[in-house]
């Protein structure tokens, strides 16, 4: 795989054959979705009069992104994603497949509509954690920045392609062939996975459970500051942003009063802004920093925000769509890439899990508040508000950095050395405490300390379910630091998991210890646990493996 140059366009990932496929396929599937959105808002207005169910379509197809996404990161981590992808994408082929027969046969009731939406909800939100996550080996590091971006362009290009499509197609045919034609757009992408030949995971460790992966992830995620950040930024720029896609229909009636061409028109602007943004991005990204970089384009944002409130004109307000669209890929670009980057590849579906359910949950908090602000106080005002919000963000991220990720090493290290077991262990046994004993020069101790805040983190981030810094009373040079793993096996996992960065800051800490010989480090497996647990035999561990 070609490492491309420093100069190399934004269209450099499309060089590589399996990224190119997959990007047409998934450009394909995604147009087919937006046409399918069309023809079920269609079908459902056309078997009922109900408010509420036709309002049920959306819910039918966001909720399961709600319910299904720590699960879904979970296992796009434990099992083989490749799968994960064909199971997900045939799932939801014979849903929509299911949906165009019945509908073309008459016998599509509001009942079955929900549920197979819902089906293609579930499909999809299985779909995401993994598809994201298997960007990085597609491509090497230095393009991932501009193939998150190249598929960020073609989503928005699918969003303003797919809709009017869909339109015409069910206003020339019917809603069923929207759903077919949706059904088909999922075989060229099993086409491409089953061609796809994704190397198999390199240990010799069984795959976490599902419960274990979910337990993991939040915590890794708990102990992650530089994925905090991450999240806080993404959070503050979409609650503001979520205001025009939420009003952008208000806009087109009231101000513009140009009907459903002219929403047609401004979602082009949008997305013809996304398009260019993905086109200089790269460029963009060589000429200024990356906190420059957010904070133009949350300006330009601002103003695609504020246009509207400024004057009712058509040109000024595309301009400024333009412009927010050119921000809208910049900036979430930039937050999902660095998303990727700050975190090693057995997390990285379920990372990808919690900013995709932050991005949905905050775009759909945003819009439900925006709207009822406008219900309140106006459209044109409302405009102003969250454009002021938008600027305001610039200020309220700063103490939130996002983290440099230009050198960072996030491959195990594999540099702890195997712990000394006499006779066989079963991996369920445990708790497993380690110890390692420092000596520490008394009048350096301070900055010690402060190194070992740093290992805690990456300690507890990473399967430690207590940790502890002792110093010995009797010698004031004697420091013992213990951590305790819930059994075994996950002991061994954290083996893995310890990074190249995470190797540095462990050398930073050891090199306060003054001793001729390394620290001292001793494994313990615990035989009782109080008064509630004395095993009699390691089977008996299993009861207990989670306390306390």
């Amino acid at each position: 795989m070609s490492r491309p140059t420093e100069h190399e366009p934004f269209w450099s990932p499309l060089r590589i054959a399996v990224f190119r496929s997959l990007w047409i396929a998934s450009f394909a599937s995604n147009v087919g979705t937006l046409m399918q959105s069309v023809g079920a808002a269609w079908l459902m207005t056309s078997l009922t009069s109900s408010a509420l169910l036709v309002a049920l379509v959306q819910t039918a197809t966001n909720l399961p992104t709600f319910l299904l996404a720590l699960p879904a990161g979970a296992l796009a981590d434990i099992l083989d994603r490749r799968k994960l992808l064909l199971y997900s994408q045939a799932w939801m082929l014979v849903a929509a497949g299911l949906l165009g027969l019945l509908t073309l046969w008459g016998q599509t009731s509001p009942g079955i509509l929900l549920g197979l939406i819902f089906a293609l909800g579930l499909g999809a939100a299985m779909n995401a954690p993994a598809w994201q996550a298997i960007v990085p080996e597609l491509v090497p590091s230095k393009t991932l920045p501009a193939a998150v971006a190249l598929n960020s362009a073609g989503f928005n290009l699918a969003r303003a392609v797919g809709p009017a499509l869909g339109g015409l197609l069910v206003a020339s045919f019917g809603p069923a062939i929207t759903f077919l034609l949706n059904a088909a757009s999922f075989v060229g992408v099993l086409a491409v996975l089953l061609m796809w030949q994704r190397p198999p995971r390199e240990t010799e460790l069984p795959p976490e459970n599902l419960v274990e992966a979910i337990v993991g992830g939040v915590r890794y995620i708990q102990h992650a500051v530089d994925l905090h950040n991450v999240l806080v930024r993404t959070s503050l720029f979409l609650l503001s942003a979520s205001a025009l896609w939420a009003l952008l229909p208000l806009i087109d009636r009231i101000e513009l009063a140009m009907g459903p061409a002219g929403y047609g028109l401004l979602l082009a602007f949008l997305g013809l802004g996304a398009v260019l943004g993905a086109m200089v991005l790269p460029r963009l990204q060589r000429a200024m920093s990356t906190e420059r970089l957010l904070a133009l384009s949350t300006l330009a944002y601002a103003f695609g925000l504020a246009a509207p409130a400024i004057a009712p004109s058509l040109p000024l307000i595309c301009l400024g769509l333009f412009l927010a669209g050119i921000s809208w890929l910049v900036s979430l670009s930039r937050f999902n890439v660095t998303v990727q980057a700050v975190v090693p590849e057995w997390i990285r579906g379920r990372a990808l899990a919690v900013y995709l359910l932050v991005v949905f949950g905050i775009l759909s908090l945003g819009s439900a508040l925006w709207g009822a602000l406008a219900g309140w106080i106006g459209l044109t005002t409302t405009l102003a508000v969250s454009a002021g919000c938008m600027l305001a963000s610039v200020a309220l991220g700063r103490p939130f950095p996002l983290p440099n990720t230009r050198g960072l090493d996030l491959t195990p290290s594999m540099h702890w050395a195997e712990p000394n077991v006499v006779g066989p262990l079963l991996p369920e046994q445990g708790p497993v405490f380690v110890t390692i004993e420092y000596r520490i020069d008394p009048e350096r101790a301070a900055g010690f300390l402060a190194a070992m805040k740093d290992l805690r983190r990456i300690r507890s981030r990473d399967g430690a379910l207590r940790w502890y810094l002792l110093r010995d009373t009797a010698d004031p040079t004697r420091y013992v630091e213990t951590f305790m793993s819930r059994n075994w096996l996950e002991h061994l996992r954290q083996h893995e998991r310890v990074t190249v960065e995470d190797r540095a800051i462990e050398e930073q800490a050891r090199a306060f210890h003054i001793a001729d010989q390394p620290p001292v480090i001793l494994h313990f497996l615990a035989e009782s646990w109080g008064e509630r647990w004395k095993p009699e035999h390691p089977q008996d561990h299993k009861a207990e493996q989670g306390l306390p």
